[in-house]
């Protein structure tokens, strides 16, 4: 991994300490990760950079603000995303930028495959279902999640103008492109458990998963 990386990886990260080493040992070659520090209140900036991440710290609150910085600090013409929780590969982000860099599409998400029972408790998905149905018949948009994996040109996504800096941030993304008329292509990606000694501030909880929908409802149009 070098500066001169082919697609800038960011990784939102809030008290995500015990996933990092085995999340960034498997970013693969040509990726560069982009460790953004949302308030952590453990050594989640320590380790990333003992383990050759660069490290954006982004004190205001919010998975949106996260996400900004780190495109903000991305260098490389394309940037990929992916919760810094352990539950999802690295290693598939690799067929999403060959999605992008050949033309088939401006935005290539992965659509998530749980590889147990309970990985993605029924509420999450409840309302990831209903988010999803709503885009998919008032905007036409095509997608089956929402997309926590993702890779798109850079200077694309900060066109979009995205405001939301909350939980909102995918779905008013997700609006964004399918105005602007994107191109999406969509595979499954495996779900897996999140690494021990995490804790998602969405799923882990009936009150997160209802305080994302609040988020997820403000941006809807």
């Amino acid at each position: 991994m070098t500066a001169a990386a082919t697609c800038d990886v960011v990784i939102p990260c809030r008290d995500e300490a015990p996933a990092l080493p085995d999340l960034l040992a498997r970013i693969p070659e040509g990726f560069h990760p982009i460790v953004v520090d949302n308030g952590s209140r453990d050594d989640t900036a320590a380790v990333a950079r003992r383990l050759g991440a660069t490290v954006v710290r982004e004190p205001r609150a919010g998975y949106g603000a996260a996400v900004h910085a780190g495109l903000e600090a991305a260098t490389a013409d394309f940037v990929a995303v992916i919760d810094g929780d352990g539950s999802m590969d690295p290693a598939e982000l690799v067929a999403l930028l060959g999605d992008v860099t050949s033309g088939r599409a401006d935005l290539a998400v992965g659509r998530r495959r749980p590889s147990a029972r309970g990985v993605w408790p029924w509420h999450a998905r409840a309302g990831n279902a209903a988010v999803l149905w709503w885009l998919r018949r008032r905007v036409g948009m095509p997608l089956y999640d929402i997309a926590p994996m993702r890779v798109a040109r850079r200077e694309g996504l900060l066109g979009l103008g995205v405001e939301d800096r909350r939980f909102g941030y995918p779905v008013e993304l997700l609006q964004r492109a399918t105005a602007a008329e994107w191109r999406f292509v969509e595979r499954d990606v495996s779900y897996h458990p999140r690494a021990a000694g995490t804790r998602s501030k969405v799923s882990g909880s009936v009150i997160g998963t209802i305080r994302a929908a609040r988020d997820f409802a403000r941006v809807l149009r």
